[in-house]
């Protein structure tokens, strides 16, 4: 694998977002676990009630780095805008939101390929912008953060999701110890763009900063064979030829290794919420 930070490497991005299906595994692997912590997309609509002036006349809603759409949909059933666009870089993911969407016809919700360094609106256009679980894609996210200052109408809302450096320590003390990758906990956190202790900041070059929210989460793995279903494709890995995205391989050298037991992590989500320049309409 490369040296460079996958979540920042453009050369990664295919083998990490190309099919939905890794992706789907490895977040019902770690849905299957979580044992604490709010559903995030419903504590983003909690966040706009709470603080946008007109949460029921909304317009424009825009999510970027939608994935497979869980966000989109929950924001356009909960909130019920105009309108929600869906924003990401990956047609594999976009395909599944595209498909998951039809299933719900009486939302006006469309999903749209494209680069959140330049956000396909007019300036002034969106409500609300949400940017959950993907700055950290970015190497520059204050360049996005920039291009969603430009995309919000005054008084509009950005709310801005992300987790901690240490998310998951635990399960890179088990690759280590397990020697499925000796230098799991040396690796840069794959968070390091835009991270729990950074995001204010980089809120608040464009944008007023409302509020800043931690919410700790935590996920108990029932076992070796759970693990590896999260273990098998997480890029932040350096796995051995056969090990990536084949779980049953994986597990079995984990229960080889080390005694089967449960596994405890958790993670830090940080939400910050913030206001276009100009304040309230």
């Amino acid at each position: 694998m490369s040296g460079i930070n996958p979540f920042l490497d453009p050369a990664r991005q295919t083998e990490l977002y190309g099919h939905a299906a890794r992706l789907a595994s490895r977040s019902s692997a770690l849905m299957r676990a979580k044992s604490s912590g709010c559903p995030v997309p419903e504590t983003i609509v909690g966040l706009v009630r709470d603080h946008h002036e007109r949460p029921d006349r909304l317009g424009l809603v825009l999510d970027l780095g939608c994935g497979r759409g869980t966000s989109s949909l929950i924001l356009a059933e909960d909130l019920r805008p105009r309108r929600v666009v869906g924003l990401d870089a990956a047609p594999a993911l976009l395909e599944q939101a595209r498909q998951r969407a039809r299933r719900l016809p009486g939302l006006l919700v469309t999903f749209h390929q494209g680069d959140f360094h330049r956000l396909p609106v007019s300036a002034g256009s969106c409500d609300v912008v949400v940017a959950a679980f993907c700055l950290y894609h970015s190497p520059s996210p204050q360049a996005v953060v920039a291009e969603i200052g430009r995309a919000l109408a005054p008084g509009g809302l950005a709310v801005l999701v992300t987790k901690s450096l240490d998310s998951y320590r635990e399960m890179d003390q088990l690759a280590a110890a397990a020697g499925l990758d000796p230098r799991a906990e040396q690796h840069e956190s794959l968070y390091v763009s835009a991270h729990s202790g950074n995001l204010a900041d980089l809120a608040a070059l464009p944008l007023d900063v409302l509020a800043v929210e931690h919410e700790e989460h935590s996920f108990t793995f029932d076992g070796h064979n759970h693990v590896a279903e999260y273990l098998s494709t997480n890029p932040k890995y350096d796995l051995a030829p056969g090990l990536y995205g084949n779980s049953d391989a994986l597990a079995a050298v984990l229960h080889a290794s080390l005694p089967d037991r449960p596994l405890t992590t958790k993670s830090l989500v940080t939400f910050v919420v913030a206001q276009s320049r100009g304040g309230r309409p």
